[in-house]
């Protein structure tokens, strides 16, 4: 198996405030961790997101303002999110690293990839940085998916809910957002009952968590209501939001993760995709061995699938999905 490392220099450029945990060595962690796995990593430098491929997930008046913004030096966009001098580069970089390692499993160069960027991207909105996320990076490719006439799936396992990606996709039928988070957490969305709206009823997927769960918790929600639901959907397309402060060594997510249950997660992901056509673009993740190590896990258990996950066949996940999460709630690990 093969799979494109897809990276970029000025993700190393976008300085970080003295003691943010969302920092530059977040990237040599997770390139570390690739390196590190069975699988034959084919590294391809992530080409920048277009205007127009931007303009498909953000308002004009945004990007404009965080390029001005970048350009004038930096600066604050709120409490948590930030902009330096080379932040426009990184992130158009990063926006266009998910449509890159797309490219290179179109052209048969690999059969999977991993984009190893930052700044992170899900909580991003049309018009609003929050969350260290200034472009979405994500749904940047999505749209790109879809536009060629694919239908995606977005699964996200970062601690906290993708506000951004699930927003932007909220009506549509063409992009089925799966989210497992912690919950109540940061950003304070992610509700059972948030299903879409529209033509995308339904195409909204939430499992929130409680503080503490693990591997055990996770699978069941894997088993139960992920698996399921991707298997009802059919995409051509998965993306997957991959933040490994679920790890329990992260200093932010709250939740009790090992690398092994990556790797489960992972697995149940390339059987559900027939092991290729999916794309895994780095999140969060604050501890730097957690990362190398998850990382590690992700792609050994997407190409060989050591610890598959089980799909249930106990009920309709579309229909009894809030009855699921409600006994995930509860059944602490």
């Amino acid at each position: 198996m093969r799979a494109a490392l897809v990276t970029h220099s000025s993700s190393l450029d976008h300085v970080a405030p003295w003691h943010h945990p969302e920092r530059p060595e977040r990237i040599a962690a997770a390139v570390e961790g690739a390196r590190a796995s069975d699988v034959e990593i084919i590294e391809v430098e992530a080409r920048a997101a277009t205007r127009s491929e931007l303009k498909a997930i953000h308002t004009q008046s945004y990007l404009d303002r965080i390029q001005r913004l970048s350009i004038e030096g930096g600066g604050a966009l709120d409490s948590d999110t930030y902009v330096s001098a080379a932040s426009w580069d990184a992130a158009r970089f990063a926006a266009g690293a998910g449509i890159t390692a797309v490219e290179a499993i179109e052209g048969g160069f690999a059969d999977f990839g991993f984009a190893a960027v930052r700044p992170p991207g899900h909580h991003a909105e049309a018009a609003r940085a929050m969350g260290f996320c200034l472009l979405n990076n994500v749904a940047v490719t999505a749209a790109a998916l879809v536009r060629c006439g694919s239908k995606v799936a977005v699964v996200d396992w970062d601690a906290h809910h993708g506000n951004g990606t699930q927003e932007l996709f909220i009506g549509s039928p063409d992009v089925l957002y799966l989210s497992v988070h912690h919950a109540p957490f940061y950003p304070g969305t992610g509700r059972v009952e948030e299903v879409g709206g529209g033509l995308g009823t339904g195409t909204s997927v939430n499992i929130p968590l409680p503080a503490g769960s693990g591997g055990p918790t996770y699978r069941d929600a894997f088993a139960r209501i992920v698996l399921p639901v991707i298997e009802q959907y059919g995409p051509d397309w998965l993306l997957v939001s991959a933040g490994y402060d679920g790890h329990a060594e992260d200093p932010l997510g709250g939740m009790k993760l090992v690398a092994s249950d990556y790797e489960s997660m992972a697995a149940s992901l390339g059987m559900a995709m027939g092991r290729t056509n999916t794309v895994f673009i780095l999140e969060g993740g604050y501890n730097l061995n957690a990362i190398a190590a998850s990382v590690t896990a992700t792609l050994d258990g997407f190409a060989f699938g050591t610890v598959p996950i089980e799909r249930s066949e106990d009920h309709d996940p579309w229909v009894d999905n809030a009855v699921a999460v409600d006994s995930l709630f509860w059944d602490l690990d």
